[in-house]
C-alpha cells in the first residue's frame, strides 16, 4: 500500500521549526509537496540563510523518518533560504556588483554561458538544447542547468526522465544523455505540475543547481535562462563567473524590442554579451521549397551590427527541429546531417575558435 500526502504530513508535524516554535508544516516551511508511487519529494524553505545551518539536522531527521513509512521507496526534500550569508550586491540602474561579493566560479567548470531572450517563445530552450549537444558532438564535457523555473523544458527536450540522486543528503548527482549533464527543477516535479514559488525561492533554487549539484569537470557550462529580465538572471551574475551571454531572437520588430531589453540587462549587469542567434530567420516548404520569410528576415543580424556584437547564425523554422525536440532527441542527434541541424554546429565551432565553450 502507497503512503499518503496525509501521512507524509502528520509525520512531518513531528518536527518543530526552532525559530517559530511551530511544526515545519504549521510554519509554512514545507513547499512544493509531491506524493506518488511511493516517491516523496518537497522544499523546506527557510526566512534567512544563517538559519539553513540549524534547519539542515532537522531537514535530515525527516527525510529519515519518511524513509521508515510502509511504502515509501524514495524520499528528495531540498532546503532552501531567502538570503544569501552575504548582502547581495546593488543592482541599482548604471551599477554593477561591487568586487568583494562578487561573483564565484563554480567547482569544476571552466566557462559558463547563459543563454537568453528578452520574451518567451522565440525559442531559446530548443536552441540551448541543440547547442548543448553540438558542443559535445565537437569533443567538450558540456554541462546544461535548466533555469526556466517556471517553464522547465530541457528534461523532455533531451529525453531525461529520471529524478536526481542525492548521496550523501547535501550534493545532487545531475542526470546525463546525448554527452551533456543536465540538472532542472523539471527533474524534480510532474510534467504537469506548477512550480509556485516567489522571488526568494527562485534565487535561492539556482543557487543550489549552481553550488550543489555535482556537475563534474566540464569545459561549458549553458544556462538557459527564463524569458526577460528577473530574478533568475539577476542571481546567475551575482553568484557565478558569467564567461558571456547569448541572446537568442526571431527577426520580427516585436521580439526585437525585448531582445534589446536583454542586452540592456547584460551591459548593467557588466556580463559580456558573446553573440546573438536569429531562430525561426526562414521557412522553406517541404512540398515546393518556396522559401518565406514569415517572421521576417535579418533583424536580429541588423541588432547585432548596431550593438557591435558578434551575430553567430540564422537558424531556420522548420518541422524536424520541433519534432526533434519533442522527441527527446535533438535535430543535432537525430540528424547530424541535415540542413537544419548544420547551423548549431556551426555556432558550437564558432564559440570553440573564440575560446568561449
Amino acid at each position: 500500500m502507497s503512503v499518503t500526502r496525509e501521512q507524509v504530513l502528520e509525520t512531518l508535524r513531528n518536527f518543530t521549526d526552532p525559530f517559530s516554535k511551530k511544526d515545519i508544516v504549521s510554519a509554512d516551511l514545507v513547499r512544493a509537496l509531491t506524493v506518488e508511487d511511493g516517491v516523496i519529494r518537497f522544499v523546506m524553505e527557510v526566512g534567512e540563510q544563517a538559519q539553513a545551518t540549524t534547519m539542515e539536522p532537522i531537514r535530515v531527521s525527516a527525510v529519515e523518518a519518511l524513509e521508515k513509512l510502509p511504502g515509501v521507496s524514495k524520499v528528495t526534500a531540498l532546503l532552501t533560504a531567502h538570503s544569501s550569508p552575504k548582502p547581495p550586491p546593488d543592482l541599482k540602474i548604471g551599477r554593477h556588483p561591487d568586487k568583494p561579493t562578487g561573483p564565484a566560479k563554480v567547482p569544476g567548470v571552466d566557462r559558463i554561458v547563459a543563454i537568453a531572450s528578452g520574451k518567451g517563445g522565440v525559442g531559446k530552450s530548443t536552441v540551448s538544447a541543440n547547442l548543448a549537444v553540438a558542443l559535445a558532438a565537437e569533443g567538450r564535457k558540456v554541462g546544461l542547468l535548466d533555469a526556466d523555473v517556471y517553464g522547465p523544458s530541457q528534461p523532455r527536450m533531451l529525453g531525461i526522465s529520471g529524478r536526481p540522486a542525492s548521496p550523501d543528503g547535501k550534493t545532487i548527482l545531475p542526470l546525463r544523455n546525448h554527452g551533456v549533464t543536465l540538472m532542472s527543477i523539471g527533474l524534480m516535479t510532474k510534467e504537469d505540475e506548477a512550480v509556485v514559488w516567489r522571488g526568494p525561492m527562485l534565487m535561492g533554487a539556482l543557487q543550489q543547481m549552481l553550488g550543489q549539484v555535482q556537475w563534474g569537470q566540464l569545459d561549458v557550462l549553458l544556462v538557459d535562462l527564463p524569458p526577460g529580465t528577473g530574478d533568475v538572471q539577476m542571481t546567475l551574475a551575482q553568484k557565478a563567473e558569467v564567461t558571456g551571454a547569448l541572446v537568442v531572437s526571431t527577426p520580427q520588430d516585436v521580439a526585437l524590442l525585448d531582445a534589446r531589453k536583454a542586452l540592456n540587462m547584460f551591459e548593467k549587469m557588466n556580463t559580456p554579451v558573446i553573440g546573438m542567434i536569429e531562430n525561426m530567420s526562414t521557412h522553406i516548404c517541404s512540398n515546393c521549397g518556396h522559401e518565406e520569410h514569415i517572421f521576417g528576415h535579418g533583424g536580429a543580424r541588423a541588432e547585432a551590427e548596431k550593438h557591435g556584437i558578434p551575430f553567430l547564425g540564422e537558424i531556420p523554422l522548420h518541422l524536424d527541429i520541433r519534432l526533434a525536440a519533442d522527441g527527446g532527441a535533438p535535430i543535432v542527434v537525430s540528424k547530424p546531417d541535415s540542413p537544419q541541424a548544420k547551423p548549431y554546429r556551426e555556432i558550437a565551432r564558432q564559440l570553440i575558435a573564440e575560446g568561449k565553450a
